[in-house]
């Protein structure tokens, strides 16, 4: 084994570790071995995020200025101790039926995905074999609208989802914006909730047309925030909450209390994203915010009915 491969034992596992010293985001001097540590140490509170959901990665092999890949097949020499699901991939644009998915369900696949330059880890709204029990509503912003505004839209999405008895939790993207994550009964299909969130984007849109946008075409969104109700169709999946994100510096879609997203909505405190040291302080400090996504939440109404 050469010298900048070395093999570890975690959980029983062996995985084998490389370039460590590979700057991943140049910029910041950021490591790969920081990236690996990062995540190691976020386990606790990821990994439930992850567990049994089919992961896709978006992989930098040399670093966030460099070529990337979105992942979502099992890459070659794949240790036999991960776990693979076989699904169905709607809309592939490879023309494939199905796809050979890796499950992160513990951190010796945790940290694997990682060494392989794994940066970020996005996860659909369901587990395998289930409907979704989660419904996500992404808060895009378009300049000169930001993250401030996504917070202030953020509110009103949430008291307007609590008339259905929908609880909504929130985190940063960690790029521009935010996203809303609501724990729900698993009974509905994809079609049926990303229905029930277009329904309510609409609504929030005309009731405050200037601000906020439900249409995807671009020209419109500028100094809006769109409310992309699309993150629950079938096809789609979300930043993982904790995952970082490729940019100039790292930063992770970081869970928020109601309390910081008002506060950034009015100007009380900076609207802006983490770092990685700082969303480990915030878990030492808050534990998992996002907890309640483990449990299951209320039945999504039909689109076409309201309470």
């Amino acid at each position: 084994m050469s010298p900048d491969r070395f093999a570890v034992t975690i959980e029983g596992r062996d995985v084998e570790l490389s370039n460590l010293d590979k700057l991943m985001y140049p910029a910041a001097g950021f490591t790969k071995g920081e990236v690996i540590d990062y995540y190691t140490r976020v386990a606790p509170v990821m990994l439930p995020h992850l567990s049994g959901r089919a992961a896709t990665r978006i992989r930098y092999p040399n670093g966030v200025e460099g070529a990337h890949f979105f992942e979502k097949n099992k890459p070659a020499g794949t240790p036999d101790w991960v776990r693979l699901e076989t699904l169905p991939v709607p809309g592939s644009t490879k023309s494939r039926e199905t796809i050979e998915f890796v499950v992160v369900d513990d951190l010796p696949t945790l940290v694997w995905v990682a060494n392989l330059a794994s940066i970020e880890l996005h996860t659909p709204q369901w587990r395998v074999g289930a409907d979704p029990d989660l419904m996500v509503v992404d808060l895009d912003p378009g300049a000169p609208a930001g993250l401030k505004e996504c917070c202030a839209v953020a509110v009103l999405m949430r008291d307007r989802l609590a008339d259905d008895g929908i609880a909504a939790y929130p985190k940063t993207s960690g790029k521009k914006g935010m996203q809303l994550c609501c724990p729900i009964s698993g009974t509905r299909s994809a079609e049926v909730v990303s229905s029930y969130a277009k329904k309510v984007a609409e609504e929030l849109a005309a009731m405050v047309p200037g601000s906020i946008t439900a249409k995807m075409a671009k020209a419109v969104r500028p100094g809006k925030v769109f409310i992309d109700w699309s993150q629950n169709a079938a096809a789609k999946t979300t930043v993982t909450p904790y995952s970082l994100r490729a940019g100039e510096r790292p930063t992770a879609s970081t869970p928020l209390t109601w309390d910081e997203v008002i506060a950034m909505a009015t100007g009380e405190a900076e609207a802006r994203q983490f770092g990685p040291d700082e969303v480990l302080a915030r878990v030492e400090q808050h534990g998992d915010l996002l907890a309640d996504l483990l449990r299951n939440g209320n039945v999504v109404p039909e689109a076409d009915r309201r309470k």
